[in-house]
């Protein structure tokens, strides 16, 4: 299923962010019935989501995060997330994921993040967070990058 611009999968998005940040992951003013579309398509800031296999993989990049990592929508979404880190940093990933899991959320992330064509840079100030659905059921983690600074 593409998740580009499903409403299913941008509700889970959006209301598991409002839910533990208290605050719309998209601005008020675009129409609700625009906002799947403006996030996928229009968002400056980057949205990437892993799902909840061993091994997670990306299910939903838009394409801010698309161009920062230097992947299509097919490439995003058959990597496995922790290819987007290089080896010494997917340690340092891995334990921030668990706090994620823990807590819920962290904001004020920074991190060192790789594209792929080889270059590094950090993904600065992002906000990561547990996607649950309405029942309270795990379904993964997502990211929002609003900024990237050059290594």
């Amino acid at each position: 299923m593409n998740l580009q611009t499903d409403r299913e999968f941008f509700s889970l998005l959006s209301h598991s962010y409002a839910r533990l940040l208290g605050k719309p992951l998209v601005p008020t003013q675009v129409p609700i019935e625009d906002a799947a579309r403006w996030l996928y398509e229009s968002a400056p800031f980057g949205v990437l989501a892993h799902n909840t296999e061993a091994d997670p993989v990306f299910v939903y990049g838009n394409l801010t995060a698309q161009k920062l990592f230097e992947y299509d929508w097919d490439e995003l979404t058959a990597l496995p997330s922790r290819l987007s880190a290089e080896a010494p940093d997917r340690d340092e990933r891995q334990a921030f994921l668990e706090q994620v899991q823990r807590d819920g959320f962290v904001a004020a992330y920074r991190g060192m993040r790789v594209t792929r064509s080889g270059k590094r840079f950090w993904i600065e100030n992002a906000v990561v967070w547990q996607l649950r659905d309405e029942t309270g059921a795990h379904r993964g983690q997502a990211a929002l990058i609003p900024a990237t600074s050059t290594v």
